[in-house]
Formats: C-alpha cells, structure tokens, sequence
C-alpha cells in the first residue's frame, strides 16, 4: 500500500475544508455558552417528525457542547442518520483512498498551482509530514485534503458525530454517503477544479493561523452568521466546487431525508453544520417542501 494509505480522512469532506478541527486556545466559550445549531422538523399538523444537529468533526479535549435540548433530541431520536457511519473503519478508508488518489506521470505539485501559490505551497509542505517529492503521483484533490490537515489540533476522535453515532447504540444509524463516496466526489471533480480546491487550501491555511478557532466558536456559540460566510468564502466562493462539495449533496440528502421523514421512525440527522445554514442549507430546503423547521438553539 502506498505510504500515504494512512493519511488521516476522518473528517468527513475534510469538514467541507472549513469546519475541521480548529485549534485550542484560551478564549473558547463558557460552558454555559454552548448552543451549536439545533432544529426540530414539524409537518403541517405541528407534530414532530424529527431534528438536525450541526455537527463538528474534530474538537480538543474537554469542549463541553451538549445542552438540554441536543441530549432531548439524541434521547427520543428513533434513529441517527449521520454523513459517514463507520468512521473507526480507517483500514477500508485508507485503502480507498490509496485506490483513488494516486496516478503515475503527473506533473510536480508546484506546477499545479500559480506561481505566485508556490512559495505558500512550499511552506505548507515543510509543516506537514511529506515532502514535494512524495506528492509527485498524488492526485490533485489527495494533496489538497492531505495539506488542509496541516495545523489541524481538534481531535477527530472528540468529534460530534462520533460521540452521537456512539449515544445511539442499539438503535439504528444510517447514513447519507458514506466515506467511499465522499472520497469519490473529490475524485470525480474535474482537473480545473482540483487545482482550484489545492489553490484555496493554500490561502486558507494562512487565515487559520490568524485565529485558529474561530470557525469552531462559531459552530459552538451558534453565530450563524459566521458559519454562512464560512459556505459563502474561500473555497466556498468558487461555484463549482460550492456545488459540489455542498450544495449537490445537500439535495440530495434533503431527498432522502424527506423519505425518511414519511415513515413512522423520528430521525436526528447530525451533519455538519455547513450543510445546516443558509439559503442552501438543509433547512431551508425541507421549509421548501413544507416542513416547518425550527431553531432549538
């Protein structure tokens, strides 16, 4: 297997590249703080069919997020539907990956980017644990998902949607995508558009460093108007990668969401919480098709 097979894909999407794990520091919230993004779904009689927690897929240790109202709705959910359900499988996840990100005969990294992206590029790479040489056969999207771990200190494992998926033993819990087909949709993307995803993490790793927790504050205090910018901006900014990375699978999950909505289980859907705000975002689309979605938080 290839040396890169243990890359680190836990986060699903990498977070959508902007709410990953954002680091430690001194100014987080107070417990008593906590309200990340929380919404119940009624039908037209008002009875509750089920809720939508934004999630975040990498924390440091000790972030007390849950409140009365997330535990309510993980204590009557029926079922969890999460993006990825198994995501202590990182063998099978890994392998994939190794499948999917590596091509013989491509061009240097450096030549993928504009020159004046080099030098950042260059940077980027002497902090992580690879060097230019290494990322000679990697696809595009590979090196530009490996590069956004760079600074990265949340971690995965205190991750949101991992300790729902773990409150929910016993009951059912499915999934959207899965990590096979999230991997998949990088790959798929067109070459263009690789080099642009490679290009924004680049310019966003230097924003990180300027307040590395910004994004997870936001998500824990439910500064909403933070989290749209961040599916507004940056990477967000370029239409195809928004409709690709966010906008397309939030149909599509909207769809299946309205299937299960239909049957008599109530679900909890814990996504990211960019897949939860704005006028694209999950809940708008289900008040789209009738449902009445209400914030909990």
């Amino acid at each position: 297997m290839h040396r890169f097979a243990s890359v680190r894909i836990a986060a699903p999407l990498a977070a959508l590249l902007a709410l990953a794990g954002c680091g430690s520091d001194s100014a987080a919230p107070a417990a008593d703080e906590a309200s990340p993004p929380l919404f119940e779904i009624t039908n037209a009689d008002g009875e509750t069919e089920g809720w939508m927690l934004g999630t975040i897929h990498a924390l440091p240790d000790g972030t007390n997020w849950r409140t009365t109202e997330i535990e309510a709705a993980i204590d009557t959910a029926d079922l969890v539907v999460v993006e990825v359900a198994n995501l202590e499988d990182n063998e099978t996840i890994a392998a994939v990956f190794a499948q999917l990100a590596y091509t013989p005969g491509l061009p240097d990294l450096a030549m993928r980017v504009s020159e004046d992206k080099r030098p950042a590029l260059f940077d980027l790479i002497s902090k992580s644990n690879f060097s230019a040489a290494q990322f000679g056969s990697t696809e595009t999207w590979a090196a530009a998902l490996q590069l956004a771990q760079v600074g990265a200190q949340g971690d995965p494992a205190n991750g949101v949607d991992r300790a729902v998926v773990r409150d929910f033993e016993g009951r059912p819990v499915r999934e959207f995508e899965g990590a096979i087909a999230q991997l998949r949709i990088f790959d798929s993307l067109p070459e263009q558009d690789q080099r642009d995803l490679l290009s924004g993490i680049i310019t966003e790793a230097k924003q990180l460093q300027a307040d590395p927790a910004r994004l997870r504050n936001a998500w824990l205090t439910g500064d909403t108007a933070t989290l749209i910018d961040a599916t507004e901006t940056g990477i967000m900014a370029d239409p195809e990668l928004r409709e690709a990375l966010l906008v397309g699978r939030n149909r599509d999950w909207a769809k299946q969401l309205e299937t299960m909505l239909a049957g008599d289980e109530r679900p909890l859907v814990a996504v990211g919480a960019a897949h939860l705000v704005g006028p694209d975002g999950l809940p708008a689309m289900l008040s789209a098709s009738g449902y009445t979605v209400t914030p909990l938080h």
